[in-house]
């Protein structure tokens, strides 16, 4: 028999008294990676998730008739939203596709209603998955000493770009946007290239839900992507051969993920602050709360890049207070993803950019 969902109060988190210093390491280690890459490219990048290989306009549909310890937040009323999605890979540079990495989801559902965190966009609340359900260390300090030992080792040469990608899948796993586990990136270019949208990605971060506290999940539910799961891609000989294939896919699939939960009911076996323990689904199971539809369509538009990829910034403190990130990977990705999008928007707009050392306390 399931344990009752843990009722969320504030102090499930537990901070760290370095936090500061660990969000001003980050942000100049950022610097430095987000400066080198737009000079390779002549724009601004993201500073995680760089490369896109899908751009989707659909709907999320929450379910009717939740019980009430799942009917929270977003959920808390049966209802239709359209959504943006981006579909990515990890690093900050814009790698070949023969480059096997781990991969990501940005949910953006929008016309959302209801109290936002101070910081939040408004009107949207947003997700980010990772094809993983952990990533690799518990704080993010630690992620930032590895961090700054690795951004002085990227330049600006074309052979570097591999090396760069490592550093970059730290940071990622730093951030808490990517579960990158130490076997992908020993796998780089060796492991077959998998169809995106047949994989399922994870939160890998716990989030408020409401009264309550969860992960989230994506997975595929239509026939049309669990037929894709574990397909191979050949990448041969094309750079950009799985935004290719998703685009050829796309003109013709119409694909559907069940959105899940999965709500914290054991403190012991469900941390909290150490992202890089994996949630036991038989201490609490995931359980679908929506659905995630996206029709035929052409994932690689130019209307679709320009508003998607070029113009929205996905967070996951873009977000109802209802659906508050908790915990310390989460806690750093709130300055340093702000500071990633600030750069972006101060370089296309060709205005100084401020650095962590200008905006740190």
């Amino acid at each position: 028999m399931l344990q009752p969902p843990v009722r969320y109060t504030p102090d499930l988190e537990q901070p760290q008294a370095d936090e500061a210093e660990t969000d001003a390491s980050l942000e100049k280690s950022f610097d430095h990676i987000l400066e080198t890459t737009a000079k390779d490219y002549g724009r601004p990048v993201r500073a995680v998730h760089a490369k896109a290989h899908g751009l989707f306009e659909g709907t999320l549909t929450v379910d009717a008739h939740l019980p009430p310890e799942l009917a929270q937040g977003l959920f808390a009323q049966a209802g239709r939203y359209a959504a943006a999605l981006r579909v990515s890979t990890n690093p900050g540079d814009i790698l070949d596709d023969n480059v096997v990495l781990p991969r990501g989801m940005a949910l953006k559902v929008e016309g959302v209603s209801g109290d936002f965190l101070p910081e939040a966009e408004g009107g949207a609340q947003d997700f980010l998955f990772v094809n993983s359900p952990v990533f690799a260390t518990a704080s993010a300090s630690q992620f930032a000493s590895k961090l700054k030992l690795l951004a002085a080792t990227t330049d600006r040469a074309p052979g570097a770009k591999v090396a760069l990608s490592t550093v970059l899948g730290f940071i990622n796993s730093a951030l808490g946007k990517v579960g990158l586990e130490s076997g992908a990136l020993s796998a780089m270019g060796g492991a077959p290239q998998v169809h995106p949208l047949g994989e399922t990605y994870f939160s890998t971060t716990p989030f408020r839900y409401g009264e309550h506290v969860a992960k989230f999940r994506l997975r595929p539910l239509s026939p049309a992507l669990t037929a894709l799961t574990g397909q191979v891609i050949d990448t041969s000989g094309r750079p950009d051969g799985l935004r290719e294939t998703l685009r050829e896919d796309a003109a013709n699939l119409t694909g559907e993920w069940a959105f899940e939960v999965q709500l914290l009911r054991n403190m012991d076996k469900q941390p909290v602050e150490d992202a890089s323990v994996e949630w036991p689904e038989d201490v609490s199971p995931f359980v679908q709360v929506g659905t995630l539809r996206i029709e035929p369509q052409d994932s690689w538009s130019a209307d679709k890049v320009q508003r998607i990829d070029e113009t929205l910034h996905f967070s996951p403190w873009n977000a109802l207070a209802a659906h508050r990130p908790l915990g310390g990977i989460n806690r750093a990705r709130r300055r340093a993803y702000r500071h990633s999008a600030d750069f972006r928007v101060a370089m296309q707009q060709g205005c100084p950019v401020a650095h962590a050392e200008e905006t740190a306390p």
